[in-house]
């Protein structure tokens, strides 16, 4: 029991801080990439009763715009890790729907196994796959398109926004890889 419990008192150093620079630019990132989703919502889809936004890609912002290096923020990772998750929350929220806790439950621990195996691990990917399940008669009505829209539309807006200004700066470079 010592043993188990000196596992918790950790001992690795807190990670290093960031420069003000890099501050801003996380900053930039995320104001265009979200606004940049929010607006194409307000203006094109929400007129059709859908939306481009969704609140995992708060999430995925902070990883696209602001831990670039992370394995986690890789192109590979965003859009396989959103898409697989959104496949993953329909299928059961389809399925499973009539018990939402179940339902809920399946569809989180799915998509955390389905992004293991394909090596596409995107944690906000957990939160879209639950969106899928508790997001209310809109998003249920999607269906099978929630995945792409707005899950894959809207992470490859992310993803274009993060190719940009993600080098504008020379100190910067995104991505680290792609496949």
């Amino acid at each position: 029991m010592r043993n188990y419990l000196l596992k918790m008192k950790g001992g690795a150093k807190s990670p290093p801080g960031v420069g003000f620079s890099e501050v801003l630019w996380s900053w930039f990132g995320s104001v265009i990439g979200i606004g940049f989703c929010g607006y194409l919502s307000s203006k094109f889809f929400e007129p059709m009763d859908l939306t481009l936004i969704i609140g995992s890609f708060g999430a995925s912002a902070v990883l696209v715009y602001a831990a670039i290096k992370s394995p986690l923020a890789q192109p590979r990772n965003l859009i396989g890790g959103h898409i697989i998750s959104g496949l993953a929350g329909v299928a059961c929220y389809q399925l499973f729907g009539g018990t939402l806790w179940v339902a809920a439950a399946l569809a989180v621990s799915f998509a955390v196994a389905a992004m293991l195996v394909t090596r596409t691990v995107h944690p906000p990917g957990g939160a879209t796959a639950l969106i899928a399940v508790i997001g209310g008669e809109k998003v249920h009505k999607l269906g099978f398109l929630y995945p792409f829209v707005p899950v894959g539309l809207g992470a490859l807006i992310l993803l274009a926004v993060a190719l940009v200004l993600n080098n504008l700066s020379r100190h910067r470079k995104y991505p680290e890889y792609w496949l």
